[in-house]
């Protein structure tokens, strides 16, 4: 990190010094301090998409979400197929429980991208969380189908099934999930298979 502050002492326009200093600070857990070298950045590049989603992710972290899709949004505008941005808008949006809007971000992000298992794991638990049961089953399956390590949407596979009263279908989602190293299906195992 030293190194991109003495670049920024011999140039104060530098703006990849900026950047790389933001993610070094976002590392080590500075991220009010990344965001301030994002801003930086993006005061000397507006037009730097992949700075807006940076600085939206920075903000994310410490649960700014409104001015996360704010930056999402600009990266977006940008970037009409910046598939990262619209996932990571919609969970954004989800962290302000707006899952009908957080659906569309995602569907947009598989529309640009059909092979994004995370985006299908993102629905998944958008849709579960305005009890579309079967939606969701369907979006963690595909996930699953895309990517068979995903323990995560076999985890929510499984949480969506045992609330749709699908014990054994829940059972053995949960057990798939912990053998790809999720250590809280077996808790749930524990809990609700014996």
């Amino acid at each position: 990190m030293k190194d991109y502050t003495k670049a920024i002492d011999l140039n104060v326009k530098y703006e990849k010094a900026y950047i790389n200093r933001g993610e070094a600070k976002k590392k080590l857990g500075d991220v009010r301090g990344a965001i301030t070298d994002y801003s930086m950045a993006i005061e000397l590049n507006p037009k730097y998409p992949l700075m807006f989603y940076f600085r939206g992710n920075a903000k994310f972290v410490l649960s700014d979400f409104p001015g996360a899709i704010a930056d999402y949004t600009e990266a977006i505008r940008q970037n009409p197929k910046y598939t990262e941005a619209y996932n990571a808008r919609g969970l954004a949006k989800k962290g302000l429980k707006d899952f009908d809007s957080a659906i569309a971000d995602y569907t947009k992000a598989i529309e640009l991208n059909p092979k994004n298992d995370e985006a299908y794991t993102n629905r998944g638990v958008a849709k579960k969380g305005l009890d579309d049961l079967p939606g969701a089953i369907l979006d963690y399956t595909k996930a699953i189908q895309l990517n068979p390590k995903n323990a995560t949407a076999y985890y929510n596979r499984a949480n969506a099934k045992y609330k749709a009263e699908d014990k054994d279908g829940a059972c053995d989602d949960w057990s798939k999930a912990g053998e790809l190293g999720d250590e809280d299906a077996y808790t749930m195992i524990k809990k609700h298979c014996n």
